[in-house]
């Protein structure tokens, strides 16, 4: 009868050994891959952000004569896929990298005219140790629209998330294959609304300016020259919390390879308002977009097929949908999203931002409660339409006496159930309206 050959036990550590060396040297040899295929394309624009990184690209890449800068603004997919493979790769190899564990991520969420800009300033007053970039999606929205005509949801969702990634490991690259005109050398002069982050316009971000160049460079108090992005990556490392305010992101669900990135730490505020007062803001700051709804306002009754309501009902539900999804807190978001409501934040700036600050781990600092205190009490003299220096608790109702009760109705109709979910009351008639006695706020807990 036939019997089962005996191995040895010294056999079986000899096979065990011979077995670890070929996985390893199989491991060794796709990595040394995907490095070959990365340094073909690499080009001196997509410098490394890391020591080590330098050390491998520049042993492996060799620019090649007559290269096209314009070839290699927009990496394809394939490639884009490879270069994060390298950098994920380095970064494990790199203890010093590792040290962006510990940190906290925060990401607002809004759509325009929710008060995101001011309640943005709650983090951006935050301190030395905060690191806030405001809309920085703008130049990926751009871009897509230039080249495709309009903003495609499909594609723009994994832009957006590759982007945010990037800024949130202080990594810009990804960003500057966005950037119109492309950034020489990791300099800039073209970075959307660049003074309305204080990290940077502080030094050594904010360089000496150059002879010729002015107001297009002014950071708040001080002026700066074009905007050197490795400084400000730097400064991002150098920096304890990263926080970014963006209205560009249509769905939540698509940021959750941020949530599972075990380099990141990130909590997800998401923003809204009542959507009533969100039309009446856009109508007086967007007033050439919105015209149709000016003239609906004059001459009659609203075309409820028409394009620009069925773009106010798109807009509900996306802002509704995500809501659902992160108040079901699914395990992928469990303890990192929070809803928070504009009219609680007017209401109770002082209270909500203690809450934002508590969700997010970090420090409350006088800094913040002083900017708090001031621009929550400001005279009307100083409120504008891009103003953060608001009379909070006047703004909460400002609008029920702007907007006529006819588009108030189709609101209402479109935006029901994204209503209902946030605690917004109807409106029944315009004496309802405009009655302030009567609160159209429904006390809700999101938690």
């Amino acid at each position: 009868m036939w019997k089962p050959i005996q191995v040895c036990p010294r056999m079986r550590f000899k096979y065990t050994i011979f077995f670890v060396v070929v996985v390893a040297l199989v491991i060794i040899e796709k990595e040394n891959n995907i490095i070959s295929r990365v340094s073909d394309k690499l080009t001196p624009r997509q410098t490394p952000q890391t020591p080590l990184q330098a050390t491998i690209i520049a042993s492996v890449a060799v620019p090649k004569q007559n290269d096209s800068r314009s070839s290699l603004s927009k990496p394809d997919p394939g490639f884009r896929h490879m270069k994060r493979r390298l950098e994920n790769f380095t970064e494990q190899a790199e203890p010093e990298r590792l040290s962006s564990w510990g940190k906290k991520h925060i990401l607002l969420l809004a759509t325009t005219r929710t008060g995101s800009s001011f309640v943005g300033e709650f983090f951006n007053q935050q301190g030395d140790n905060m690191f806030y970039l405001f809309e920085p999606l703008w130049h990926v929205e751009r871009s897509l629209t230039l080249e495709t005509g309009g903003t495609n949801a499909t594609a723009a969702g994994p832009a957006y998330r590759d982007v945010l990634q990037g800024l949130f490991l202080c990594d810009f690259t990804p960003l500057e294959d966005f950037i119109e005109p492309a950034p020489v050398d990791h300099v800039t002069p073209s970075l959307f609304r660049r003074e309305s982050s204080s990290s940077l316009c502080e030094e050594p971000v904010c360089s000496p300016v150059v002879k010729g160049v002015f107001e297009r460079y002014r950071c708040r108090t001080r002026r700066c020259g074009p905007l050197n992005l490795t400084l400000a990556s730097e400064s991002c490392r150098q920096k304890e919390h990263r926080a970014i305010k963006s209205v560009r992101v249509r769905q939540l669900e698509t940021l959750r390879p941020l949530a599972e990135d075990p380099r990141l730490d990130v909590k997800f505020i998401q923003l809204v308002r009542d959507p009533r007062a969100v039309l009446a803001s856009r109508m007086v700051a967007f007033s050439a977009k919105y015209k149709n709804w000016k003239r609906w306002a004059v001459d009659g009754e609203v075309p409820v097929d028409d394009d620009e309501v069925r773009k106010l009902k798109g807009n509900c539900d996306n802002i509704r949908l995500s809501a659902e999804v992160g108040l079901k807190q699914p395990e992928w978001l469990r303890d990192r999203y929070m809803l928070v409501r504009y009219e609680d934040i007017a209401r109770f700036p002082m209270r909500k931002a203690t809450e934002m600050y508590q969700f997010a781990g970090i420090p409350f600092t006088s800094k913040v409660k002083e900017w708090i205190l001031k621009n929550t009490q400001a005279s009307k003299e100083v409120s504008g339409v891009y103003s953060t220096q608001k009379n909070s608790s006047e703004q909460v109702e400002k609008w029920r006496f702007s907007i006529p009760f006819k588009l108030a109705q189709v609101v209402q109709k479109v935006c029901g159930p994204t209503m209902k979910l946030f605690g917004y009351k109807f409106a029944e008639s315009k004496e309802m309206l405009t009655d302030k006695s009567i609160s159209l706020i429904a006390e809700k807990n999101f938690s």
